[in-house]
């Protein structure tokens, strides 16, 4: 049919590629429900929706309709297109990927089969606790403090003056089409500028320690109480990343329970202070009257509760304590 002549621009494999995106969308949908009729969750997951076509953003090929040229030329169909090679490229290449971001640019991703090599990392004996935080992104059983650069808030006057430009211009014109460039790429920045950090940070962890315990963060209530601090600090991003690079050097990581009590426990005697607030940045135990620092008493907490409920190591709990 002449409607659907423009499916012949894409080669079979894509279509099928396609296809099987759609399969996985419907089998997360009915594994959503079967979950919330079991009550495992409440999350919901809708099925597949139908999108324009100038909204795709990306098509899969496989073996067929591409060839490497070498170098940096690559043959999609008849033509032969030039990319900036950002890096050698390694293995047997199973997938190629061509995405378009916000701003129209394209991108090429090739998926290759790597034989795994060991690790040449070197043991450094070294494990800590790490607890998140609002005011110091991570803060270490063993005193170190990571602080987080907050690309939004230090963006958001140029976000702002972006989206103002933007709501002035009539829908439709070219200049509210270079105006929501202009917006898609101060947006990007921010990403850009987080992404950066949250990796740094993975690589810098996993060279110093060999096992890293974390909380488990309950990220909604979180945005309930800080709104926008606690997505411009991108927690779970993190946590995603530190895996991924933690699984590539041997490092492990661990984490505590959700309901684990690592603030309002003593690191020195053990007992459970209630009364704490999230005001109180630095409390005295009722107990044994020692004064802890907020966060450093809950990253000695985790530590401690990972190595016992995982089999590592004793922690000692004397650092926990500072002089009132």
């Amino acid at each position: 049919m002449p409607k659907y002549a423009w499916w012949r621009q894409l080669g079979s494999q894509a279509i099928q590629d396609i296809a099987r995106r759609i399969d996985k969308g419907y089998q997360r949908f009915f594994q959503s429900l079967k979950e919330r009729k079991s009550g495992k969750t409440t999350r919901r997951v809708g099925p597949p929706t139908f999108r324009k076509v100038r909204k795709a953003k990306s098509f899969t090929l496989t073996q067929a309709s591409w060839k490497l040229r070498g170098g940096n030329r690559l043959k999609i169909g008849t033509t032969v297109y030039r990319f900036a090679k950002s890096r050698e490229i390694e293995g047997t290449i199973k997938t190629v990927t061509i995405k378009r971001d916000t701003l129209g640019e394209l991108f090429v991703y090739f998926s290759c089969l790597v034989e795994s090599e060991p690790s040449d990392r070197v043991m450094t004996g070294n494990s800590a606790g790490f607890d998140f935080g609002l005011t110091t992104y991570l803060t270490g059983s063993d005193g170190t403090e990571y602080h987080a650069p907050q690309p939004f808030k230090q963006r958001l006057k140029a976000l702002v003056t972006a989206s103002r430009k933007l709501a002035r211009k009539q829908r439709g014109s070219c200049n509210c089409h270079q105006a929501k460039l202009h917006l898609a790429r101060v947006h990007r920045r921010v990403a850009h500028v987080r992404q950066a950090f949250h990796w740094a940070l993975a690589h810098d962890l996993c060279r110093q320690y060999d096992i890293i315990r974390l909380e488990t963060l309950n990220l909604s209530g979180m945005k309930a109480l800080w709104g926008r601090k606690v997505s411009d600090l991108g927690f779970a991003s993190f946590v995603d990343i530190l895996h991924h690079v933690a699984a590539k050097t041997g490092v492990l990581v661990q984490h505590v329970g959700r309901w684990f009590p690592s603030t309002k426990l003593c690191a020195a005697c053990g007992h459970v202070n209630e009364p704490i607030t999230l005001r109180d940045r630095v409390w005295t135990c009722v107990a044994c009257k020692k004064t802890h620092r907020r966060d450093l008493n809950a990253a000695i907490n985790l530590d401690q509760e990972g190595a016992s409920s995982c089999g590592g190591h004793p922690v000692s709990l004397a650092s926990a304590s500072v002089d009132g």
